[in-house]
């Protein structure tokens, strides 16, 4: 196992303070809401742009525009958190995520408003890029799990709330939901004030100085982002195919839709706020075996119900299972990654996760043609199990094969 980075082995003691952890996790609550904010906000948007050419599709990429760019910029962002520091690029990042974001509330051109959105993106690249890169240098072991835990969960919840908040709103005026973003100003003292360069970015900018040995854990990379990938193309038949499939078997409307979506998510978000007590008696591999069990259970049953009700209780363990594998790859991610290639490998990892956002409908859309969109669920939910059951029995294999030093151990406190 690799020795631990002497500076990096006691967590700083101000990173203890509640300014800093508020301040993180209202900072990571700003990527969830690229997207959902200005959703209810479409049929309104697409009423009012009608005589621009294609506007329904133009309106429809004004949602994953931003996705796009995420994946764009976060190999970017990876290279700048490790080259010029983590609190700038946070701090820049902020402030173009404010101005992106709100253009929407002034911008009279549906081309302008789509290049703000891809601008957002970029910023939001930035802003997980760095915030996660943080929480990773500031705290360790437990710590860090618990942390990241609770980050996922902040993310979760956030969604729920900017969600709401944007569908309330955008029945008075689909303008003003793009206000929302301006948020991430009231953020700004706080990013200047609480936070602080971590040491370790300065000795990290240099691989040569800074530990000669270093270098990326290439085999252990390819499989959590494989693993970020498909979890996301997978979880996005849920948002993408989900309201046309209650529709179809149970006639549910846009309410009951959402209230489906987010109740997915909210579970999620209560599964991530525990991710710390799984960490102390599971692995990383078991873990993502358990995660890719959960959300396949609920996908297996999706296939089998046509009852709303008996959908919002499948969707449980899928929501559980998404909570439970987001703080696990970064926290994965975060503790296996030389200090010097950290921020490369989680700006790695969010392209991933976004790069399968925006591939679900693509994957999806031939499957669900070809297969109906019950028989899509149900197979979909077979071959989560089956892979998880895979993981789980040759998971010790499988690290020693990407060389992941956890192994199959629980390992806790410093050690991981």
């Amino acid at each position: 196992m690799t020795s631990p980075n002497p500076a990096d082995s006691v967590p700083t003691p101000i990173a203890d303070t509640w300014q800093i952890k508020a301040t993180l996790l209202l900072v990571s609550t700003l990527t969830v809401m690229a997207g959902a904010t200005i959703a209810p906000s479409l049929p309104t948007m697409q009423v009012y742009f009608n005589e621009t050419p294609n506007a329904e599709f133009w309106v429809r990429l004004v949602l994953t525009m931003p996705a796009l760019f995420i994946v764009i910029g976060s190999p970017i962002a990876g290279q700048l958190v490790d080259r010029a520091g983590r609190k700038s690029l946070l701090l820049g990042s902020a402030v173009l995520y404010g101005l992106a974001g709100s253009s929407g509330f002034v911008l009279d051109s549906l081309f302008a408003i789509l290049i703000g959105r891809a601008l957002l993106g970029l910023a939001v690249a930035g802003i997980m890029v760095s915030a996660t890169t943080l929480i990773a240098d500031y705290y360790q072991g437990d710590a860090r799990a618990n942390f990241m835990g609770l980050q996922a969960a902040f993310m979760g919840f956030g969604g729920v709330l900017f969600l709401s908040v944007g569908g309330f709103i955008a029945e008075l005026n689909w303008r003003l939901p793009f206000l929302i973003y301006l948020f991430s100003w009231l953020l700004l003292p706080g990013i200047v004030l609480a936070l602080y360069e971590p040491s370790l970015s300065k000795s990290g900018t240099d691989t040569t100085t800074a530990d000669p040995k270093a270098e990326m854990p290439v085999k252990l990379l390819v499989l959590i982002y494989g693993s970020a990938l498909i979890q996301q193309i997978v979880f996005y038949l849920i948002p993408v195919q989900l309201p046309f499939y209650l529709e179809k078997i149970t006639g549910a409307g846009a309410t009951e839709t959402g209230l489906a979506i987010a109740f997915a998510i909210l579970f999620s978000a209560f599964a991530s706020l525990n991710y710390g007590r799984f960490k102390k008696r599971f692995s990383f591999i078991k873990i993502l075996a358990i995660a890719f069990f959960l959300i396949g259970l609920g996908y297996f049953g999706i296939g089998l119900v046509s009852n709303y009700w008996l959908i919002l209780c499948v969707l449980i363990p899928t929501g559980i299972g998404l909570g439970l594998m987001m703080p696990n790859l970064n926290v994965w991610t975060a503790n296996e990654v030389p200090d010097a290639f950290r921020g490369r490998a989680l700006g790695g990892l969010t392209t991933f996760m976004f790069l399968g956002q925006f591939l679900s409908p693509i994957v999806s859309q031939p499957v669900r043609q070809a297969l109906g969109m019950t028989a899509t669920y149900g197979r979909v939910g077979v071959y989560l199990i089956v892979l998880a059951t895979l993981l789980w029995i040759y998971g010790k294999r499988i690290c020693r094969m990407v060389n992941s030093t956890a192994n199959e151990k629980v390992l806790s406190h410093d050690s991981i």
